[in-house]
């Protein structure tokens, strides 16, 4: 028998996403109600710190990187759906692929952690004072 929460569950993605998918009824009756309701309140609320927008393409640029070809398809018409233009969508990859690049270059050479990060707070420090020095006074 299906529990009332997973009833209501089913109720509610269906008046949501005009479908109930089934890879969402796969979804084992104790955790579905969970698992939608934290779905729901940061894939496909408006009231986060990070705009829909945003979240659909780091979504995107996530889905590249890890070759989901379900996560790509969702999150490219997701972001679409969500004011993404084609550039967007594409600088979103080559984004993707340029920090991949680096990543791979950074751990396969070994190079010191602890450098990087003064290294790069150096260049951080360097950046902050540049803008600080173009500010209107």
């Amino acid at each position: 028998m299906i529990s009332d929460e997973r009833h209501d569950a089913d109720r509610d993605l269906e008046a949501t996403l005009g479908i109930n998918p089934e890879f969402f009824q796969q979804v084992p009756d104790y955790l579905l109600p969970m698992e939608w309701e934290s779905f729901k309140r940061l894939q496909l609320s408006d009231q986060t710190a990070i705009p829909p927008k945003y979240k659909e393409l780091i979504g995107l640029a996530v889905s590249g990187a890890t070759r989901c070809r379900y996560c790509v398809h969702f999150h490219a018409e997701a972001a679409r759906l969500n004011g993404a233009t084609e550039e967007e969508i594409t600088e979103t990859a080559l984004m993707a692929k340029h920090t991949m690049g680096w990543s791979t270059y950074l751990n396969t050479i070994g190079y010191d952690y602890d450098q990087f990060v003064t290294e790069f707070d150096q260049i951080a420090a360097h950046f902050r004072a540049q803008q600080a020095a173009a500010a209107p006074a």
